[in-house]
């Protein structure tokens, strides 16, 4: 069974850091603009959960890669995921989100590249 799914599956911290460190698929940080500035992980892109409720697209290099959303505690991720999911990306979500990531001493960055704090 693979661990990408159509509809939303989920993934713990350390393996959504593995898939996504190593290419298997994008980190995709759902979060808002204040809670990425303050901290986020390294190689994540960021598109708000509220844009891609609106219809926002993923942008173009992200287009037919797996997606591992996270948010803050895994809620808006889960949502993400299942937006995604619907508009046929391959999509799962971050159990325990950037709070569980954080925890478990995975590295968070603030908007200027130094050590943040996931708000």
């Amino acid at each position: 069974m693979s661990l990408f799914r159509r509809g939303p599956g989920r993934v713990d911290p350390a393996e959504a850091d593995r898939r996504t460190a190593e290419g298997e698929a994008v980190l995709l940080d759902v979060r808002e603009d204040a809670e990425w500035n303050a901290g986020h992980a390294p190689h994540a892109v960021h598109l708000p959960l509220s844009r891609l409720a609106e219809g926002a697209q993923l942008p173009g290099h992200l287009k037919g890669r797996p997606v591992v959303a996270v948010c803050r505690s895994g809620n808006r991720s889960q949502k993400a995921a299942r937006l995604l999911a619907e508009r046929g990306v391959e999509a799962v979500d971050v159990t325990g989100g950037m709070a569980a990531w954080e925890r478990q001493g995975l590295p968070v960055r603030d908007g200027r590249g130094r050590p943040g704090t996931v708000a």
